[in-house]
């Protein structure tokens, strides 16, 4: 009896720690942010006059294209998943979780 305890608690603990994290995918639809920021940039750009107002515009989106690719690598370990991108999701599964607004999240803090 003690053995077949031992055994189901292997199995429980295996399940949880091993089973169900490798189950889990994220997904990031990168060209929806990428598309927002560069409008958001555009309309800066093209609203403002003045060269001290372009020039912060131009520091935003560099600090933007910094900040991208450090995101985008800190996923993963926040959601303990695997990350790929929307598009190549063919149909979401009840484990597949949508990071998109995590992303933006990350992207706009400093």
């Amino acid at each position: 009896m003690f053995t077949l305890f031992i055994v189901a608690g292997s199995m429980l603990f295996y399940d949880r720690a091993v089973v169900r994290p490798a189950q889990r995918v994220g997904m990031v639809d990168v060209a929806e942010v990428y598309r927002q920021k560069e409008a958001e940039f555009t309309l800066l750009l093209t609203k403002t006059s003045s060269e001290d107002d372009r020039q912060k515009a131009l520091l935003m989106a560099r600090a933007f294209a910094q900040r991208l690719p450090a995101a985008l690598e800190e996923l993963p370990r926040d959601c303990d998943c695997l990350v790929v991108l929307k598009s190549a999701v063919a149909g979401p599964t009840p484990h597949t979780v949508d990071l998109t607004a995590q992303l933006r999240r990350k992207v706009d803090t400093p």
